[in-house]
């Protein structure tokens, strides 16, 4: 159940397919854009909207990565959308970043569309505030050789999952099934 005001159509900057205008997709096409014109990655470097199947003790569901950044051929950053406040949705970004490739993506970023947290993964840590704190395409690959990209051990990978099913699926259920839905 769609639970934005839907303004229209758009054409997905990096894909070219047609989607729901609404004004969360909107910042989302605002930070396409950036990446693109601003920091010098070309489209083909970036992955929209990575779906990461869930299941936590029978119940299934699915997150969304609203952006994956690859730099030859290997994804060094997972970018969450998600209006409002930036420190609520670290752990959620931090989450992401570890399940939504092969090896634990080295940055997390999340943004409301006006301002933006860059985390180090490996650490948890804010290591740059503001969309200036991107890494442009030139300084990634400079720092490629010195990334780690480890595989997720299974306690941090059970957490990690936890906490995407509770932000993206039991939040999006109670909303359908008691909050949204009510006259």
């Amino acid at each position: 159940m769609a639970h934005e005001l839907i303004l229209g159509k758009l054409t997905d900057f990096i894909s070219g397919k047609t989607l729901p205008d609404t004004i969360d997709e909107r910042a989302r096409q605002k930070i396409a854009r950036f990446l693109v014109e601003n920091k010098g990655y070309d489209k083909s470097d970036i992955r929209p909207r990575r779906i990461i199947s869930l299941e936590i003790d029978g119940n299934s569901g699915v997150s969304i990565v609203d952006f994956l950044v690859a730099v030859d051929e290997k994804i060094v950053m997972a970018l969450i959308f998600g209006p409002g406040s930036l420190v609520s949705r670290e752990r959620h970004a931090l989450s992401a970043a570890m399940l939504a490739a092969p090896c634990i993506i080295p940055y997390a970023a999340v943004s409301n569309g006006e301002d933006l947290e860059l985390l180090d993964t490996h650490t948890g840590k804010v290591i740059g505030k503001g969309f200036d704190a991107l890494f442009s395409k030139q300084e990634m690959l400079k720092r490629l050789p010195g990334l780690k990209f480890r595989v997720i051990d299974e306690d941090k990978r059970k957490k990690a999952e936890r906490i995407l099913f509770t932000i993206d699926v039991l939040t999006r259920r109670e909303c359908d099934e008691f909050t949204c839905n009510r006259c």
